[in-house]
C-alpha cells in the first residue's frame, strides 16, 4: 500500500512535503515582512512548522530566499540549494549545506531529491550572487515535483513520468508577471506536458508590495481558479486542488484545514 503524502501550503513558494516519514520545507518565507518592500497579505503562519529534515532552496531572490526565515528554521537543518550558494549561506551561519545542479541528487532519508532545470534569472539583486535557478522532483513512495519559481519550457514533458503531484507556480507578488513565469494559462498547459495525477497551485495568495493587496487584491485571490478552469480544458485528467495558505493536503484523503 502506498504512503501517503502531505502537502501543506504555507504560503507563496513555501510548503511542508511530509511523505515517508521525511519532513521537507520548501523556499521557507516565515515572516510578514520580505526585503523591505513586500509584505504578507494576512498574518505569518501561526502553525509551528517543528523541526524539518531538509530545507529546498530553489533560487536566491528574495521572495523565495530569506535568511531570517532560515534562521527560524535553525542553523543546523540541511540546506539543498543551487550551486552558487553555498559560501553565502555559510557566511550566515549555515553550515549543512549541499549544492546541487541540474540533474544533481541528494538522498535525505528514504527520499531522493534531484535537482531540475527552471527557466527564471536567478541572480540575487543588486549584487548577486549569480547562481542557477531550480526545481526538486522529491521521490519516495509518491513523486513530487516543487517547480519552484519556472516559466513553462518543453522539457518539462521529461519530468512527467508517473508523477504524482505537480507544485506548480501560478502568478508571482504583484499585480503583473515580468519573464521567468509562469501565467494561471501557461501552467494549465504545463500539465499537459507534466500530466501529473494531482496538481496544486502555488506562488499565489501571500506576498505584495506595501498597500497593494488592498488597492488591486484580484491577484492574490484568482490566479489558482483561473488556473484550474484553464485545465479542465487543456489537461481534462488531471485532478486540481486548490490548497489555501494554511491549509494541508493529504494525497488519495480529503483536504483538512490545520488553521
Amino acid at each position: 500500500m502506498r504512503s501517503i503524502a502531505h502537502v501543506t501550503y504555507i504560503g507563496h513558494a513555501t510548503l511542508l512535503i511530509e511523505m515517508d516519514g521525511v519532513r521537507l520545507l520548501t523556499d521557507p518565507i516565515l515572516v510578514r515582512h520580505v526585503s523591505g518592500f513586500l509584505q504578507r497579505h494576512r498574518a505569518a503562519p501561526t502553525m509551528s512548522v517543528g523541526p524539518v529534515d531538509a530545507v529546498l532552496i530553489s533560487h536566491l531572490h528574495r521572495d523565495h530566499f530569506d535568511l531570517p526565515s532560515l534562521r527560524m528554521v535553525g542553523h543546523e537543518t540541511l540546506v539543498i540549494a543551487p550551486r552558487g550558494t553555498g559560501k553565502l549561506l555559510r557566511r550566515h551561519g549555515f553550515h549543512h549545506v549541499v549544492e546541487l545542479g541540474v540533474g544533481d541528487q541528494r538522498q535525505v532519508g528514504a527520499l531522493t531529491i534531484t535537482a531540475t532545470y527552471a527557466d527564471h534569472v536567478a541572480r540575487r539583486p543588486p549584487f548577486g550572487p549569480d547562481t542557477h535557478c531550480l526545481g526538486y522532483m522529491v521521490s519516495g513512495s509518491q513523486r513530487i515535483y516543487f517547480a519552484g519559481d519556472t516559466d513553462l519550457f518543453p522539457e518539462m514533458e521529461t519530468l512527467g513520468d508517473q508523477l504524482d503531484v505537480a507544485l506548480l507556480p501560478v502568478w508571482g507578488w504583484g499585480p503583473t508577471l515580468g519573464a521567468g513565469h509562469m501565467t494561471p494559462e501557461r501552467a494549465a498547459e504545463a500539465l499537459a506536458l507534466l500530466q501529473p495525477t494531482l496538481a496544486i497551485p502555488i506562488h499565489w495568495g501571500t506576498l505584495h508590495p506595501w498597500g497593494m493587496g488592498w488597492w488591486q487584491p484580484d491577484f492574490l485571490s484568482t490566479p489558482p481558479y483561473l488556473f484550474a478552469n484553464h485545465a479542465r480544458t487543456v489537461a481534462p485528467a488531471v485532478q486540481v486542488q486548490i490548497v489555501k495558505p494554511g491549509q494541508t493536503f493529504a494525497h488519495r484523503q480529503a483536504l483538512s484545514y490545520i488553521g
